[in-house]
C-alpha cells in the first residue's frame, strides 16, 4: 500500500463509521449487530470491528444480556457543548413543563436537510403513548412542524429545500394560511389516524429557528383539545425561542 492510500482508507474507516452511528438516530433504538450491518450496508465482519471500536470509544454500548447496541454516553458528552451553545438544554425544562401540561409528548424539530428533523422531545408523567412519537425525520412539505418551519423560513428570505427562489416562486396557500393562523395541522392517516399540530419557535431578531409540534391520536386531538393547548403551545414556544441561538442548527 502506498503512502496516499493509508489517508484515503483511514478516511473510508471514519466515514464509515459515521454511517454506523447514524443508524441510531430515532428515538433510542437498539440493534443487533447483523441488524446492524443491514441498515449500515456492510458486511457483517466489518460492522462487527466498527462497533467493538465505537464501543471502545464510549459511543456505543452493548447490552451484556441481550449482546445488542445503542447510543452510548460518550456520544452525550461530546453533544453536551453544542446543545448548550444552541440553548437546547436550556429549552428543555419548558419543554417537559409544556408535555405535563398539556399530557401530551411535545417535540422540537428544525429544518435539515429538507426534512423536519427532531432534536428533542419531552413526554408527559401521565397518559403517554407510542402514538404521540412524530417519526424522526418528517418531510417538510407534509408534516406539520415542516409546514410551521417552511411558511416562516419563507418570510424571513431562507432558500427552501427543493425549492428555487426565482421570480414567479409563490409559496402554497396552505402556508399562507398557516402564517395567517400561527399555527400548523396535519391529518396523519393510519389504522387508527393522527393528528399533529405545529407552532414556530423563533430566536432573537424573529428569525424562525424551529418548530414546537404536538402528535395524538386523532380521536383524542380533536378541534376542542387543538384550541385548548394552541395557547400553551405557543406560550413555551416563545420561551424557547428566548434561550435558543439565532442561526438554526439545521441545513
Amino acid at each position: 500500500m502506498t503512502s496516499t492510500d493509508q489517508p484515503r482508507s483511514g478516511s473510508q474507516a471514519v466515514e464509515r463509521a459515521i454511517h454506523l452511528l447514524n443508524c441510531f438516530e430515532g428515538d433510542d433504538p437498539e440493534f443487533s449487530l447483523s441488524e446492524l450491518a443491514h441498515l449500515a450496508g456492510v458486511p457483517v465482519s466489518s460492522a462487527h470491528r466498527l462497533a467493538k471500536a465505537l464501543v471502545r470509544g464510549r459511543l456505543l454500548e452493548q447490552d451484556p444480556a441481550t449482546d445488542r447496541y445503542r447510543v452510548g454516553a460518550g456520544l452525550a458528552t461530546l453533544a453536551r457543548p453544542a446543545l448548550t451553545r444552541l440553548g437546547i438544554d436550556s429549552a428543555a425544562p419548558h419543554m417537559y413543563a409544556l408535555a405535563a401540561g398539556i399530557k401530551i409528548t411535545a417535540s422540537l424539530s428544525v429544518i435539515d436537510a429538507g426534512d423536519a428533523l427532531t432534536i428533542l422531545q419531552a413526554r408527559p408523567p401521565v397518559l403517554f403513548c407510542h402514538h404521540q412519537l412524530p417519526q424522526p425525520r418528517q418531510p417538510l412539505r407534509s408534516s406539520a412542524a415542516g409546514h410551521a418551519l417552511l411558511a416562516y423560513a419563507a418570510v424571513a428570505g431562507d432558500r427552501l429545500p427543493g425549492r428555487s427562489t426565482g421570480p414567479g416562486n409563490r409559496l402554497g396557500p396552505d402556508l399562507d394560511l398557516v402564517r395567517h393562523k400561527g399555527f400548523a395541522l396535519a391529518e396523519i392517516p393510519e389504522d387508527d389516524p393522527l393528528r399533529a399540530i405545529a407552532v414556530p419557535v423563533f430566536g432573537p431578531g424573529r428569525q424562525v429557528w424551529g418548530a414546537l409540534s404536538v402528535q395524538a391520536r386523532s380521536a383524542r386531538l380533536t378541534d376542542e383539545l387543538v384550541r385548548e393547548i394552541l395557547p400553551a403551545m405557543q406560550h413555551f414556544a416563545v420561551r424557547i425561542g428566548s434561550v435558543v441561538q439565532n442561526s438554526s442548527p439545521g441545513s
